[in-house]
């Protein structure tokens, strides 16, 4: 029997949740609340395998709740079930450490599935969700793509070389570049690094491992 506690200030989507769930032979409903707020600690009585939580609600929200709860019992599954379906929250959400998130356009026979999968150890998505999810991860790369220090072939080269102790002549001499040559190049490394002088420019070589 899988214990589930509903957490939905909608008085009518709470109780057809609840009455879902009686009906159904492998859930059991050990709570339902309007808000989070109330709510201090679970009982032996009331401890729940899988809390049904909405976002939008009265004084504490949903995330909050979600953080809160995940910090008293982080063995606690937290299905989220909301109307926000802005990729913002959802990250939110989820870093908050709830294990699926639902959409309440999802039809029950969704709901229980995903309540069932969330209590195996699974973390069930809306797919349109699911997409967003995707999507910001993708712009978090492309963010980190685009603040990655971009530097040529030779100016790699010779940033190498400052790494490795070489005067300026020398590095000319192993890349067969003149002195004159090196110097621009190392304008340009400097600029592009963002540093004023060679220990800058070695430390921070170093640190995101351009060479």
């Amino acid at each position: 029997m899988i214990r589930v506690a509903i957490i939905e200030d909608n008085n009518s989507l709470r109780q057809a949740l609840k009455c879902l769930l009686e009906l159904s032979t492998d859930f059991s409903c050990v709570g339902e609340y309007d808000a989070c707020q109330p709510i201090t600690e679970f009982t032996p009585d009331t401890l729940p395998d899988v809390i049904l939580m909405d976002v939008d609600l009265p004084g504490e929200n949903g995330i909050a709740c979600t953080r809160r709860f995940k910090d008293m019992y982080p063995f606690l599954n937290i299905l989220i079930l909301t109307v926000i379906e802005t990729g913002d929250r959802i990250m939110e959400a989820i870093n908050a450490g709830a294990s699926g998130y639902l959409l309440k356009s999802a039809s029950p026979e969704q709901i229980m599935d995903s309540i069932r999968v969330v209590y195996k150890g699974g973390s069930p998505l809306t797919p349109s969700i699911a997409r967003k999810i995707i999507h910001n991860i993708q712009e978090q790369e492309n963010a980190k793509s685009k603040n990655k220090i971009q530097l040529n072939k030779r100016e790699i080269e010779v940033l190498n070389g400052l790494v490795q102790g070489l005067s300026y002549k020398m590095i000319g001499d192993k890349y067969f570049i003149s002195i004159d040559t090196v110097r621009s190049y190392i304008r340009s490394i400097y600029e592009k690094m963002e540093v004023h002088s060679r220990s800058e420019a070695i430390v921070k070589a170093l640190k995101d491992r351009l060479v």
